[in-house]
């Protein structure tokens, strides 16, 4: 495993970061720790995980493994936002929240302090001044260590950033948003924004609920039971399903299974790859449910796509776009650079 710094931090973590929403959920704690074992034996050390995750079950026993290990060797990132009660308290990004919120995560990750304390997403009801205090006096009194945001739009990033600048506070290092094969759009300005502002990309859902690891093929009426996306879809959740249902996906999907074919790879590695290379990421967030996904998702890291291969999966993966994204695609493309919107 490679390792990459997280934005403007200086700190380095691994090219891959391990997300732990399935614990507690798809996968008991001994498989989670046996997942846990095998991600620090391979060289990672970013675990991504949230308060919600499993009803803070996720927190629970990602602590009851980190226990055991020498806290200082992991870069551990969680998240505040969302409430886990009917409590007209317990949610959002009020001081109140976060520092309610902040204590019951370390007790739940067993450590007295978070490497990433991320914002699970905007709050539309609180100042955005208030939640950036509170998380500079957690970071300057030595509960947290870094800040980070998940799920922002770009003016939303900038706003952070910028009231942080005026006020002399800590500033997030690093943004999740979602991003893969199938959804772009976050390079029109998420992206950007964080180049321009030194943020490091830890992008969720890397194969889009498993479209992009070959258990889905063109043909198919209905999603594979044994899938998130089929699960779903029994329940009645059809939407993902009926969305991405389509000639964009399965020339992607097709892609990827010839790629992988002539590489010796599997599709997952391919699009994990992909993203792992794409410009202003830092570490791709891989889930899994066992330790054979995990390992699969692993083998993304250590190499890197021949071009041939990034500009067709590029090509494929193409999001039209209209004013003023196509201006700007044709002023780059005047000047001979590459589209970053290919």
């Amino acid at each position: 495993m490679n390792y990459r710094y997280l934005g403007k931090t200086g700190v380095r973590v691994s090219e891959l970061c391990f997300g732990t929403m399935t614990f507690g959920w798809k996968a008991d704690e001994q498989t989670s720790h046996q997942m846990l074992d095998m991600f620090a034996a391979g060289g990672g050390n970013f675990i991504d995980t949230a308060d919600v995750y499993a009803d803070g079950k996720s927190e629970e026993i990602l602590g009851n493994w980190l226990h055991e290990q020498n806290r200082d060797d992991f870069f551990v990132a969680t998240k505040v936002r969302f409430g886990s009660s009917e409590k007209p308290n317990d949610i959002g990004l009020t001081r109140k929240h976060i520092l309610s919120s902040v204590r019951k995560s370390l007790k739940r990750l067993k450590t007295d302090y978070i490497d990433l304390y991320q914002v699970h997403a905007w709050d539309p009801a609180t100042p955005i001044a208030e939640t950036l205090d509170v998380l500079n006096d957690l970071v300057h009194e030595g509960t947290v260590r870094y800040i980070g945001a998940s799920n922002f739009r770009a003016w939303q990033l900038q706003k952070a950033l910028d009231t942080s600048e005026s006020m002399g506070w800590a500033k997030f290092c690093s943004l999740q948003p979602q991003y893969n094969l199938l959804c772009r759009g976050t390079e029109y300005e998420l992206i950007p924004a964080c180049v321009a502002n030194g943020i490091g990309a830890i992008p969720w859902s890397p194969l889009r609920g498993g479209l992009l690891s070959g258990k889905y093929r063109r043909g198919m009426d209905v999603p594979p039971d044994n899938t998130r996306i089929g699960g779903a879809y029994r329940e009645g959740r059809t939407e993902m399903w009926k969305k991405y249902n389509n000639e964009v996906t399965w020339s992607i999907v097709e892609a990827l299974d010839r790629i992988a074919g002539e590489l010796g790879k599997t599709d997952s590695q391919v699009a994990l790859n992909w993203l792992l290379h794409r410009e202003g990421v830092t570490a791709p967030i891989i889930g899994a449910a066992s330790t054979s996904q995990l390992q699969e998702n692993m083998g993304a890291a250590g190499w890197k796509l021949e071009s041939r291969h990034t500009e067709e999966l590029g090509r494929l993966s193409a999001t039209g776009v209209s004013y003023p994204y196509d201006e700007a695609a044709e002023q780059q493309q005047r000047r001979g650079r590459e589209d970053f919107v290919n």
